[in-house]
């Protein structure tokens, strides 16, 4: 019996063995719910090439056709991915609004055996649940921010106190990008709702009761904006600030961005990028820099004529600043203590 399903919450989505995705895969590239599969029963030329003859031609024929398509793509999966689970599997299965295309792949799972359940509403359901979280409910986690100058050493904190049982929210993680001029990564940055998704799957999994360390970001990171409920709760949380000499910083700079740094194009590419208010002579000097290697000599002049006076002009404004931090070397026993103080600040908070 085909079972259905509205609840997105990680509990239920945790107690299937898999979440499957059946829409084309540039729908799933664009967004999916966190850990699905894409199993499309129509890839995307399918899907174009069904839709332009429903709408210009015979809806007959395009009907039959991408029945034909469905059926070969379905037998496809249940050859190859789904190939070896046994009679015991148990998936979650979606598609845009829980219509044909899911319809399609769980009548044949049934039919196998398999006690599939099909998500209402389909991949809609769970962009709803995502926007009224993000979008239009105060968020209920308290966060408290760690702040600190460029290269103080906030993510490496953040995953040093995560290691003692602390709750986190690695925004930077969840957004594929390290929030400054140079903070592309790999592979790029996910869709904003895909961000979004990542960031409410993530939020789903913290204790709203307990503390949440987040560090201190623009409204922006890269080209992805922090909704509206995460931003308002970040604008008024308190603050642990971190304090790093300045050679500490720019050398933490160096090996954090080692990738770029090795990249002479890439350098001089992100520095023709800086803000206009910098004046071309400077920005010519750090470019002689990075092209002479000078590395850590150009993250120095960086921190101290760009990033730094940026960090005076936001400032803190009211922020309640719960205790002060100092990192005073790249050592990790120095990286170490200043996540034990931070721990126990978050630890003598009163609950929520």
């Amino acid at each position: 019996m085909i079972r259905r399903a509205v609840d997105l919450s990680p509990a239920a989505r945790d107690g299937y063995d898999a979440l499957i995705d059946v829409r084309s895969p540039s729908e799933f590239a664009l967004d999916h719910i966190p850990g699905a599969v894409n199993l499309p029963v129509l890839d995307d030329f399918q899907r174009a090439a069904v839709g332009t003859e429903y709408v210009q031609g015979s809806k007959f024929l395009a009907r039959r056709t991408g029945a034909a398509m469905v059926a070969r793509n379905i037998a496809a999966h249940l050859e190859g991915a789904l190939g070896e689970r046994d009679g015991s599997f148990r998936p979650l299965v979606y598609c845009w609004r829980g219509g044909q295309r899911s319809g399609a792949m769980v009548t044949v799972m049934d039919q196998v055996g398999w006690p599939v359940t099909v998500l209402d509403g389909g991949y809609q359901t769970w962009r709803r649940q995502v926007k009224t979280a993000l979008y239009d409910t105060p968020l209920a986690h308290r966060l408290v921010l760690v702040d600190g100058a460029t290269g103080s050493g906030k993510t490496a904190l953040l995953q040093a106190v995560a290691a003692r049982g602390v709750q986190t929210l690695d925004l930077e993680a969840l957004a594929a990008h390290r929030g400054s001029l140079f903070g592309a990564m790999p592979g790029g940055q996910p869709s904003q709702k895909a961000f979004e998704s990542r960031l409410h799957d993530a939020l789903s999994r913290l204790d709203a009761a307990r503390p949440v360390l987040v560090e201190a970001e623009s409204s922006k990171i890269g080209a992805r904006v922090i909704p509206p409920s995460v931003w308002t709760a970040m604008s008024a949380a308190a603050a642990v600030r971190l304090e790093s000499p300045v050679e500490v910083r720019a050398a933490r700079t160096v090996r954090d961005y080692a990738a770029i740094a090795a990249d002479p194009a890439a350098l001089d590419t992100a520095l023709t990028r800086l803000p206009r208010h910098i004046s071309k002579q400077m920005v010519s000097e750090w470019r002689t820099l990075a092209a002479a290697g000078e590395v850590e000599a150009l993250a120095t002049d960086l921190i101290v004529h760009h990033y730094d006076p940026a960090y005076r002009r936001q400032g803190p404004g009211a922020r309640r600043e719960l205790a002060r931090v100092g990192i005073q070397s790249l050592d990790a026993a120095a990286l170490e203590a200043a996540a034990e103080q931070v721990a126990a600040v978050l630890a003598g908070l009163s609950p929520s």
